[in-house]
């Protein structure tokens, strides 16, 4: 505990460089732009293939594509001719792409390179983007899965998963071989807000939702606001470890469906997955089959360490965050704003 608090930085120390990679995807882009309108941050780099918005002022852009040859070794160059001090890694798919080796290499291989330059470039600070359904949907699952206690299992469920699980050892692997450095990783739930696009959100947006019969598994949810909200208390603090990123609360996904105004399509188990799998590589079902075994167990964590180590206390509950969604939905339905 005491190493815990003379770890922690205060929030009016000067901040150094905050390098962001993934920067066109939504938690890179929102990562920036909260980073921009902060007078606290002068220097920010952002860093992806594509170009972020327009509208940045204080942020230098370099494109690079994380996955091609030489990717460490250029990465690394621009770390410490930027003198980065932080690294936010969110270079990381949030939909699971439909060639399972291209994601394997850009969570995977992509992880690995920036790894491998933040070492070779003294970066005093990593943070990681991942998911709580790393611990995957299992019926032995508790009511509430925390992070030093139950470890991830989600690799027996989803190759995407598997992956992601990788990404978190290489930055465990960093934190353990260089325990001067300051690895946090920040394991979110499902992520609603009026903004958020992924195949949870296309899931809920059908007219029909279809659901496994006999089965009506407890949910969470984190509003997109507070989620970055914890990427910010994560760089403005250094808080070592893994973190559940989650709102207070959960809800039946039958009642979820309810509160959307959906349909619940409920089907017989039998040939579901295989069924789901096959409509979602002809792009017609909005999830793939590993989404399949979160319709069935229970897979919901604990947000107490985060709140307790990270000082991240949600503003939004799961039934708040997912009305936020609904209420968003309807005014893209009524053309009040943009799709």
């Amino acid at each position: 505990m005491a190493v815990e608090r003379k770890k922690t930085k205060s929030a009016d120390t000067p901040h150094g460089t905050i390098v962001v990679t993934g920067t066109s995807g939504f938690k890179g882009s929102r990562i920036i732009k909260a980073l921009e309108a902060d007078p606290r941050y002068s220097s920010i780099v952002a860093i992806d293939a594509r170009k972020p918005p327009p509208d940045t002022k204080k942020t230098k852009f370099y494109k690079l594509d994380l996955i091609e040859t030489l990717a460490d070794s250029k990465l690394a160059e621009i770390l410490k001719s930027e003198r980065c001090d932080t690294l936010v890694h969110c270079a990381f798919p949030i939909t699971p792409p439909k060639n399972p080796s291209v994601a394997h290499e850009l969570i995977s291989i992509g992880t690995l390179y920036v790894m491998t330059a933040c070492a070779e470039a003294r970066v005093r600070k990593v943070i990681l983007a991942s998911t709580t359904d790393v611990y995957g949907a299992f019926p032995t699952n508790p009511n509430f899965l925390q992070e030093n206690v139950h470890p991830p299992r989600g690799d027996r469920q989803s190759q995407f998963l598997a992956d992601k699980i990788d990404a978190e050892k290489q930055g465990l692997k960093f934190a353990a071989k260089y325990p001067d450095r300051v690895v946090t990783i920040l394991r979110s739930c499902t992520i609603l807000g009026p903004t958020i696009q992924s195949y949870k959100t296309n899931y809920l947006r059908r007219p029909f939702v279809t659901t496994m019969m006999g089965f009506d598994p407890l949910v969470q949810f984190v509003h997109e606001d507070d989620l970055i909200r914890s990427f910010m208390l994560a760089i403005e603090k250094d808080a070592p470890g893994i973190f559940n990123i989650v709102g207070d609360g959960v809800l039946p996904l039958s009642r979820v469906i309810k509160i959307c105004g959906k349909m619940n399509l409920r089907l017989p188990q039998m040939g579901f997955k295989t069924m789901v799998q096959l409509l979602w590589l002809a792009d017609i079902s909005p999830a793939p089959a590993s989404h399949v075994d979160f319709l069935r167990y229970l897979c919901v964590a604990d947000g107490a360490k985060a709140k307790k180590g990270l000082g991240f206390v949600p503003r939004f509950s799961t039934k708040e965050a997912l009305l936020s969604f609904v209420g968003a939905e309807r005014l893209r339905e009524v053309r009040l704003i943009e799709a």
